[in-house]
């Protein structure tokens, strides 16, 4: 069954859309900004390659460019011709500065809307821990406006790409991930693994217990995100779910 995308979460697609165009543009201008810095002279990378980024961008935008020409003709634009490349270089940097800034602006923006649809759409799944708002926004983007076209949290699962993939041979049983799916719902999952691993106990006592069963790594985590997906998909479908270990 397709998803209807007649609703709140067709909404939150489109906020995050917004929101990541946003996140990728302000950290491609932060990047440039920096190889750009490299390029300078050496007085200039003193002042500024110490800075942090934040800094960094402040004291960029704040750099005095050249004085602007005056426009060709009433109501265009200034016209800004840097006379040397010293004086091209900070103009430059304080042109990408202030990119940066406005695009920072207009992540937080999308990010506020995008927590207060998610929070109103889903409560309980951005109440589970490990689960932030852009996870949550994913989560509910991958089920779609009607979840209860997904018959089971296998098949959930299977669309996540968290579904285990037999690869015994001989006497070793044992499975690997799915290489399928959708794979910003297996990156959101991901995520959240990986904060549990961290900050929650039930999800280090796990990992503990299945070291010493003989599991490596990359299979524990298998597992996790394969116990993520449960719980996601029931939290999704506001049913009481299994708690993640």
């Amino acid at each position: 069954t397709p998803k209807t995308a007649d609703g709140a979460v067709e909404t939150i697609r489109l906020v995050k859309i917004a929101y990541d165009g946003a996140v990728q543009a302000r950290t491609t201008a932060m990047i440039t900004l920096k190889a750009t810095l490299a390029t300078g002279s050496e007085a200039l990378r003193a002042e500024l390659e110490t800075l942090t980024d934040h800094k960094l961008i402040l004291a960029c935008a704040a750099l005095e460019g050249p004085t602007p020409l005056p426009p060709v003709r009433r109501g265009a634009p200034a016209v800004v011709v840097p006379g040397d490349p010293d004086v091209a270089m900070r103009h430059v940097l304080s042109s990408m500065a202030k990119r940066w800034l406005a695009l920072h602006e207009e992540a937080k923006a999308h990010a506020a809307s995008l927590k207060a649809l998610t929070a109103a759409a889903a409560p309980q799944l951005v109440e589970a821990v490990g689960v932030g708002y852009d996870t949550a926004a994913q989560m509910l983007i991958t089920a779609g406006d009607n979840p209860d076209r997904l018959r089971s949290e296998a098949s959930f699962a299977a669309l996540c790409g968290t579904a285990p993939i037999p690869v015994s041979s001989g006497r070793t049983d044992r499975h690997r991930l799915s290489r399928g799916g959708d794979r910003q719902a297996n990156a959101a999952l991901h995520r959240s693994v990986f904060t549990r691993l961290r900050h929650y106990p039930r999800t280090l006592a796990y990992y503990e217990r299945r070291t010493q069963e003989g599991k490596t790594r990359r299979e524990i985590i298998r597992c996790l995100k394969r116990y993520a997906a449960r719980e996601v998909f029931n939290l999704v479908r506001a049913v009481p779910g299994v708690p993640l270990l």
